[in-house]
């Protein structure tokens, strides 16, 4: 039998001289800048989708029923009772005669402390936070991309802002992803992280030279982006997004420069502590008071902004896909954790221990794994798998991929963020239980970590208390 060439598989048949015609001329140096030069423009015509007429990101407004089935646990009734007993409260604003009243987040959380302070004290209106407890800082990281990472980040952040949680996302990737999805305008690496990586260095860089000049000896050279860095704090670098409660500190191509030089610090001062310059100089600047929770977007890569981030971290999330190729992939990046850390601790306590100091040793309150993209037709068999390998450290919950997922990654917005007028009611219903499922299991996680702090708090003034 003859087979016709349509019953041939594609690769058959291409005729060299059809392919040259559709071949475009060589690329040189200059090319690549052409091509960033329309991925730039294409980033500028999507990004600006959602955004006012000054060109910011705005938040959309919460309906009556968005706000007492997913943000304050109250009925309907009640909710307009109280609103109309209260007139100082916000009364919302209606579309149309008698339509649905619609509020800011900004009126949403007056409300949430409206209710906080004068309902019931059996209902939760008011999240966990214990006092005098510093901020948990979430590092949510992998070295595979594509795994959900920033939109994992993104996400978690926004549900803990609509819980109330006052809440500080860093970008410490240079692709801005993050910064992009919050409306973050970055300029240059001198509204990122690098300021505080520098202002470290250049502390204790002083302080070796005002020791080097009591020996009488030469001190070592103190330049001028050093001087500039230490004239800026956190603060300094803190911009506010659309959301009322979520900060950022920003990312942008230029801080991949860090990753060239934090290892010329390194080498011109030893005794510089590398991976302490994020977590030192956000708790020097009062950040971890000043907010409830900090998100960390790491870069895919294991580089110095990486260690930054899992250093000053107490809770780790891995996102990873429940494919053969992902977990292969996040095993081997836990892999890549322990020897780093394992080094940096060996390397300090050799001088420690010489010198009868106390050692070195990392600790995080909890670290998981989280399946995203999680399709349970097709991958349940290896889920269950992945978790009789990794018992607790992988989260039991699993994160299904739903079509709000995508539509919400198409404007360049997080799924809160999305008006469910846009979808089909049952279609957004779904997908935001999604996403309420995966922040439920991570403030569990949340609650489990400060509660653990605040009993060993109050364990240990009480035995100060009884010396």
């Amino acid at each position: 039998m003859v087979r016709s060439p349509s019953d041939l598989p594609p690769y058959f048949n291409i005729a060299p001289d059809a392919a040259l015609a559709a071949l475009d001329a060589p690329v040189d140096t200059s090319g690549f800048a052409q091509i960033a030069a329309s991925c730039a423009a294409g980033r500028e015509d999507l990004a600006s989708r959602g955004l006012d007429g000054t060109g910011r990101k705005s938040l959309r407004l919460f309906s009556t029923w968005e706000i007492t089935k997913y943000l304050i646990p109250v009925a309907p009734q009640h909710f307009r009772r109280v609103l109309k007993n209260t007139p100082s409260l916000p009364q919302g604003r209606s579309e149309s005669e008698g339509g649905a009243k619609w509020f800011s987040l900004d009126e949403v959380l007056r409300l949430r402390a409206h209710f906080g302070a004068e309902g019931s004290k059996a209902k939760e209106y008011l999240p966990y936070r214990p006092e005098g407890l510093p901020a948990k800082i979430v590092a949510v990281t992998n070295f595979k991309g594509g795994v959900g990472k920033t939109s994992t980040a993104a996400h978690l952040a926004m549900s803990a802002a609509l819980d109330g949680y006052k809440v500080l996302v860093i970008d410490l990737d240079s692709q801005g992803s993050m910064t992009s999805i919050l409306g973050g305008q970055v300029a240059d690496e001198w509204q990122t992280v690098f300021p505080l990586m520098a202002r470290h260095y250049g502390a204790r860089l002083r302080d070796e030279n005002q020791r080097r000049i009591d020996r009488g000896e030469p001190p070592l050279p103190f330049d001028d982006t050093l001087s500039d860095a230490m004239k800026l704090t956190a603060q300094d670098l803190i911009q506010t997004t659309h959301w009322p409660n979520i900060d950022l500190i920003g990312a942008q191509l230029n801080l991949y420069w860090a990753e060239f030089q934090i290892p010329v610090w390194r080498t011109g001062l030893r005794q510089w502590k590398l991976w302490d310059a994020l977590a030192e100089t956000l708790q020097e600047d009062g950040v971890l008071e000043e907010y409830d929770l900090v998100f960390l977007d790491t870069p895919p890569a294991l580089g110095y902004l990486t260690i930054n981030g899992l250093a000053a971290a107490d809770i780790l999330l891995v996102p990873l896909g429940a494919s053969f190729l992902e977990f292969d992939s996040t095993g081997r990046f836990f892999d890549m954790l322990h020897s780093t850390f394992a080094s940096i601790e060996e390397g300090e306590n050799v001088a420690s221990r010489a010198l009868g100091r106390e050692e070195l040793a990392f600790e995080w309150d909890a670290v998981r794994a989280v399946v995203t993209r999680y399709d349970a037709a097709q991958q349940g068999e290896l889920a269950a798998l992945m978790q009789s390998y990794l018992g607790p450290v992988l989260s039991p919950h699993r994160q299904d991929f739903t079509a709000l997922i995508g539509q919400a990654g198409e404007q360049v917005s997080g799924i809160y963020e999305a008006d469910y007028r846009d979808f089909n009611r049952d279609t957004y219903v779904r997908g935001r239980e999604v996403f309420d499922e995966t922040y439920a299991a991570f403030k569990r996680l949340l609650l489990g970590c400060w509660r653990r702090d605040e009993l060993a708090a109050a364990e240990e003034e009480s035995a100060d208390g009884k010396a």
